[in-house]
């Protein structure tokens, strides 16, 4: 068990290890308290590769908490387009008001202060504070989790928060100790973060010859690895039937701002609509709007994946032109689908359409 086993034994191989092995990173380059956020919050859910090019666009756009802070709704939306999860940059925009409002534009370096900024947790909060302010408190994520797991043999659920919070007061015992001493706060979380992210991995066969403790892992030496570490399973997701319209009218293409709330809120997408509809129907949207359709054409069906709900969408490309005269009724309906006609570039410069819609693209 995790609460029984010997930490300090894992701090000399794994600070050893890391100085040969912690992978070359634009974050680690300068690590100022606004940049181990962004990367911190960027890194949630999203591969290390994938968030090199939008963390390098992002700060070059925003280059410190003053023009996050400043910069309107769209725009940050924009810059995180394709990253998902868009509530973490809306959470991040609201705490970075707070940061102006409440601490002079000073990224706070207290670890409960932390925790009261918009949408930090204890992890975030501890890499903030430890990494770039050197304080001794962990940061504690899966990746962290399943390699100490595994090192103790604990089979005990690391999706209860329960177990989270024990693993993180045996942490901070631990830095307590032997911080700054042994190894600095910041680089021992980062050692054993990366020993999870390349390492003793999530998917597939941990390199166990490669891990710093391989003679000390009890899981290993049990033939434990693949059993640990345990977690409850997810509840399977909710399946949507969805058709998408890509209406065209000449070189402009449909689109729409979502609600406010909600999942995708406040970014834009091509109108689309619960069930999958036959040609003739979505024919009939378009004409309830006052356009004439020129032409129709079946596009690939696709899936998109969120935490806890499938798209499973069919689509339409549909040209049209608008009609000389549209009625009371297709007018009242054109106000309610909240329709935009824009161009190809207006899209790509202004709008931020997330990746659900981003197989379907118009030429």
């Amino acid at each position: 068990m995790l609460k029984d086993f010997d930490l300090r034994q894992l701090i000399t191989p794994l600070g050893e290890w890391f100085q040969k092995n912690a992978r070359e990173l634009p974050w680690r380059e300068d690590p100022t308290p606004y940049q181990v956020w962004v990367s911190e919050i960027m890194l949630q859910q999203t591969r290390v590769e994938a968030v090199k090019p939008y963390y390098a666009r992002f700060l070059k756009a925003l280059p410190d908490v003053r023009a996050l802070a400043d910069c309107p709704e769209d725009r940050y939306l924009k810059l995180w387009e394709g990253l998902g999860y868009y509530s973490r940059v809306r959470n991040m925009h609201q705490a970075a008001v707070q940061v102006m409002e409440d601490y002079g534009g000073k990224v706070p370096d207290d670890y409960e202060t932390l925790l009261k900024l918009k949408g930090i947790g204890s992890y975030t909060a501890g890499a903030i504070a430890s990494i770039a302010y050197g304080k001794a408190v962990p940061a504690v994520d899966g990746n962290v989790l399943r390699i100490l797991t595994r090192v103790s043999a604990d089979d005990s659920d690391i999706a209860k928060p329960a177990f989270k919070k024990e693993a993180e007061a045996l942490l901070k015992d631990l830095m307590q100790k032997v911080c700054p001493k042994q190894i600095a706060p910041g680089t021992l979380n980062q050692a054993l973060m990366e020993l999870g992210a390349i390492v003793c991995v999530p998917n597939g066969e941990p390199y166990c010859e490669l891990c710093p403790w391989k003679d000390l892992c009890r899981a290993r030496a049990e033939g434990k690895i693949d059993k640990i570490p345990y977690k409850t399973k997810a509840k399977a997701r909710r399946i949507e039937e969805k058709t998408v319209l890509l209406i065209r009218d000449g070189d402009k293409v449909a689109i729409r701002k979502r609600p406010a709330k909600g999942l995708l809120a406040g970014l834009y997408e091509y109108p689309n609509h619960e069930g999958h509809f036959s040609e003739n129907e979505a024919l009939q949207y378009v004409r309830d709007m006052g356009y004439a359709p020129l032409r129709i054409k079946r596009l690939p069906d696709s899936v998109h994946i969120f935490s806890h709900v499938e798209w499973h969408m069919i689509a339409y490309h549909l040209l049209v032109e608008e009609e000389a005269f549209a009625t009371k009724e297709q007018t009242e309906t054109r106000r309610k689908e909240r329709l935009i006609f824009v161009d190809r570039d207006e899209q790509k410069e202004h709008y931020a359409v997330p990746s659900a819609f981003h197989a379907y693209k118009y030429d």
